[in-house]
């Protein structure tokens, strides 16, 4: 593992004490963890949807800087994780609506877990959405690319072709460290709302993944 550049020693840092005063509160003022450090439209929250707003407007602004220069497959490989991350971002905040003051309509009423106008707390035929698809489904994916997708990169040259002919940024070890780190402290909070804190680690770690990945080639003009 090479030297962490500057902007990784700070991120991580970051995390350090959000994660730190994270333990220390959920275990000393559970009140405080989840109706001030963790509570909604707080700062981890807010932080959440900014970090996967800029990991999206990283990815677009590559984008359309070599839009003319590089292969169908490379655009399309990176307009799809664009767009991915920027629906993240608007479903966190639940797309503007409590900031903007937005009555959710007569459907997100009565199908929405919380009442609000996103996906990820839709329900089911009693399951939420959240827990199906953004939970499970997302932790598979998750451990795929952040653990077995970057073995088979450096293993297998067809792979490593495949990634780069799409565009997938290779995750380096010191950031699938970081997640889970992230992953096993949670087990020291005591709060649902810990989750919450794992969604900013998760938008910290992306946002260092895109800027700085293994394979930064993949964003170099070919010219």
């Amino acid at each position: 593992m090479k030297t962490l550049t500057r902007t990784e020693k700070l991120a991580f840092l970051f995390l350090i004490l959000v994660f730190g005063f994270g333990i220390y509160f959920s275990n000393t003022n559970l009140q405080f963890f989840d109706e001030v450090y963790t509570k909604e439209d707080g700062f981890v929250e807010y932080g959440t949807a900014f970090l996967l707003f800029c990991s999206s407007l990283l990815l677009f602004t590559r984008f359309f800087k070599f839009f003319n220069q590089k292969q169908l497959l490379w655009k399309i490989g990176i307009f799809l994780l664009a767009t991915i991350f920027l629906f993240g971002a608007g479903e966190e905040i639940s797309w503007g609506q409590r900031i903007f003051n937005v009555e959710s309509s007569e459907y997100f009423l009565e199908n929405n877990a919380q009442g609000e106008t996103n996906l990820h707390n839709m329900v089911v035929d009693g399951n939420k959405i959240n827990k199906i698809i953004f939970s499970q489904l997302l932790t598979l994916i998750l451990v795929i690319y952040l653990i077995i997708t970057p073995l088979l990169y450096r293993k297998f040259e067809a792979i490593k072709k495949l990634a780069n002919l799409f565009a997938v940024p290779i995750v380096k070890w010191q950031h699938t460290i970081a997640f889970l780190v992230s992953t096993g402290i949670l087990v020291f909070m005591p709060s649902e709302r810990k989750w919450e804190l794992y969604e900013l680690a998760f938008g910290v770690i992306f946002f260092l993944i895109f800027l700085n990945p293994l394979n930064k080639s993949i964003y170099k003009s070919n010219s």
